[in-house]
């Protein structure tokens, strides 16, 4: 299974937390500070807010959660087969999350994240971490 992320960079991470709960009838998967997300069974959707006052109201990338690093290799793989340039495979902390990730960039600038969660920790800003 597999489902869209939507990352959305919100003005007031308190009020965004609020309406979209109520929206999605759904309480966020995890809360720290200036982020959010949220695990929506139906529609699929993982759901990431990012609190920032000066973009509020833009998307701040979008994504595609899978179940296991095969998936985001393939799809690594597939892209790059399509002549698309992608940042190729690495393991990352990020989010408050490990993962497995590649990343690719649309024509209009919208960045694309194709990843798997592989545990939890309490890193917000990117590191990627080389396993051997």
């Amino acid at each position: 299974m597999s489902r869209l992320q939507l990352a959305i960079d919100v003005a007031d991470l308190d009020e965004a937390v609020a309406f979209y709960s109520k929206m999605f009838s759904t309480e966020p998967a995890k809360i720290r500070p200036g982020y959010a997300n949220f695990v929506i069974e139906e529609p699929p959707l993982k759901l990431v807010l990012f609190e920032n006052p000066d973009t509020g109201g833009s998307i701040n990338h979008l994504g595609v959660e899978v179940d296991d690093a095969t998936m985001v290799a393939d799809a690594d793989l597939r892209m790059t087969e399509e002549g698309l340039g992608t940042t190729g495979v690495d393991e990352t902390m990020c989010c408050y999350a490990d993962k497995t990730e590649t990343w690719i960039e649309g024509p209009d600038k919208i960045r694309w994240e194709w990843y798997v969660k592989t545990g939890d920790n309490e890193q917000f800003d990117s590191i990627s971490i080389r396993r051997s």
